[in-house]
């Protein structure tokens, strides 16, 4: 008994329950208020119901997704009180602006860093112009150019990821940059944390970035400072604060890991032993990664150092040259294809993730192959992956049999019968499948941290490598048909038919705010 009042103790008394307790007063605030308004002042009510509609028409005229759009318009027009309030402070806050501002002015800073190699550029346009055109996209609007002398090795789950990743760690001489969503303690960061330590003391610049959010309940409280003692240097992402703010849902989702200028790791996998299989959750995890070496690792590199230096406030720039990699030998003096690590920001106005998603399906000939944990594309996906399918790409999906999150499969459920109907094939894999991969025609994939759902799509910060006729991509595609004849089921029509009523019904609603949550 006594175990049971220690453990309600920890509990009642967490940090968790803390914050869970503030944001919910400050819902019923907003709530109490709205009620208020609407039984004792008419006058005020009916004040809100007109400036709910001019925001809804505000809402509608802004260049923003049509189904975010819907996602504030339903409210306003149905509750305009509480929805008004509601909107101002989520989307009119000093925290949003400032970090916004911070990342304009790092990115425009070290554009002089990521200068595109015009021999590269040129050699693709002769190559294949729409890869070219996408390169030059990337670089134009994204700011990552495009690399030859890059190898990439591909790792097919975390377990295979994590081997290397430790390999490589062990061998760093000059700096380990880290940048992560996850960091839970367990056997795999338990190992890294060690060898981070031991290079720390041997004079490695170790650096550790990650989210306020996603590492939330996981590391005990104020772990950066901890780190910090050891000789890491490390900050915290967005540290997560129960107040009601948009700059909360912009967390950074990346998955970085830079040793020496010359290796970076990134993809799916996060630092928790779920990941590698360690600890099951939800059947088997299948996650995927690569490792690359070479001249694209810049990229990474400076994508982690922007981050770094907007978290650190200190406004001061970084010799960055000093990044660059001193030992030759860990670089490929020539190696086939073309490599274009890249990151994509919720604070501009480019969808760099979608973009190349949908360049890649655009300009797809035989076959599209994805992987996703997280199936909620909005209308320019549904449609682009629609016409392929009409036009006789062979289109394929794979989601998660067991999902993580309940509500997310119950809106991914609601899309599978429409894009079957256009002639999508969907599959969903006997585990809960966590990659991130596009992989077409033979000659070019994608692995990253970018998922086909609004918050990886619009919200948060990401990341990823996008691979021209390097042999990683024919690995991507034989580890997708693999896993497709092994562990994977086809979802049909009539199965999608045997959905209840009420299944169908929570699908539906949460469909329409599924960009809000």
């Amino acid at each position: 008994m006594t175990k049971f009042w220690k453990k309600l103790a920890n509990v009642v008394f967490s940090q968790r329950t803390t914050i869970i307790l503030l944001l919910l007063a400050q819902v019923l605030f907003l709530l109490f208020t709205f009620f208020q308004l609407s039984e004792h002042s008419s006058a005020i009510y009916y004040t809100f119901t007109v400036l709910g509609l001019a925001l809804a028409v505000y809402i509608l005229n802004k260049p923003q997704n049509p189904a975010y759009k819907l996602a504030w318009i339903i409210p306003l027009l149905a509750i305009p009180v509480f929805a008004t309030i509601a909107y101002f402070i989520l989307t009119n806050q000093y925290s949003t602006r400032r970090v916004r501002n911070a990342h304009i002015k790092k990115c425009a800073s070290t554009k002089p860093y990521l200068r595109q190699d015009q021999d590269v550029l040129t050699e693709l346009d002769i190559e294949d112009k729409n890869v070219y055109r996408l390169a030059r996209y990337v670089d134009k609007y994204g700011g990552y150019p495009i690399y030859k002398n890059t190898t990439v090795e591909y790792f097919r789950v975390g377990e295979e990821k994590f081997a290397a990743m430790v390999r490589e760690l062990k061998k760093a001489e000059h700096f380990i940059f880290l940048e992560y969503f996850i960091i839970d303690q367990g056997e795999m960061w338990d190992e890294i944390h060690q060898i981070l330590v031991e290079k720390a003391k041997q004079g490695v610049e170790v650096r550790l970035l990650y989210d306020g959010m996603g590492s939330q309940h996981l590391l005990p409280f104020r772990y950066d400072k901890k780190l910090e003692a050891e000789g890491i240097r490390c900050h915290v992402f967005n540290p997560f604060r129960p107040m009601l703010s948009s700059i909360q849902n912009n967390r950074d989702h990346r998955k970085i890991c830079v040793i020496d200028g010359h290796t970076a790791f990134n993809g799916g996998v996060n630092l928790a032993d779920e990941y590698i299989n360690r600890k099951e959750r939800f059947g088997h995890w299948k996650d995927t990664a690569v490792m690359i070496k070479g001249d694209g690792v810049w990229n990474f590199t400076m994508m982690f150092l922007q981050m770094w230096e907007i978290v650190d406030g200190e406004g001061l720039a970084s010799d960055y040259d000093q990044f660059l990699p001193e030992n030759t030998d860990e670089m490929p003096k020539s190696a086939p294809g073309y490599v274009l690590p890249y990151g994509d920001s919720p604070l501009d106005t480019e969808n760099v993730g979608e973009l190349v998603y949908l360049d890649i399906i655009n300009n797809a000939r035989d076959y599209i192959y994805i992987t996703t944990p997280y199936l909620i594309p909005d209308n320019e996906i549904v449609t682009a992956l629609g016409y392929a399918a009409k036009s006789g790409v062979d289109v394929r999906l794979i989601t998660p049999g067991i999902p993580d999150k309940w509500y997310v499969r119950s809106i991914a459920k609601s899309y599978y019968k429409e894009l079957i109907a256009l002639g999508v094939k969907i599959y969903e894999y006997n585990g809960f499948i966590h990659a991130k991969n596009f992989v077409s025609d033979d000659k070019t994939a994608v692995v990253g941290t970018i998922n086909l759902d609004y918050r990886s799509l619009y919200l948060h910060f990401e990341c990823a490598t996008y691979m021209y006729k390097v042999p990683a991509v024919m690995e991507v595609k034989a580890d997708f048909l693999n896993i497709l004849e092994k562990n994977c089921v086809e979802i049909t029509v009539h199965d999608c038919a045997e959905r209840s009523l009420w299944s169908r019904m929570v699908s539906a609603v949460l469909r329409i705010f599924s960009p809000l949550l």
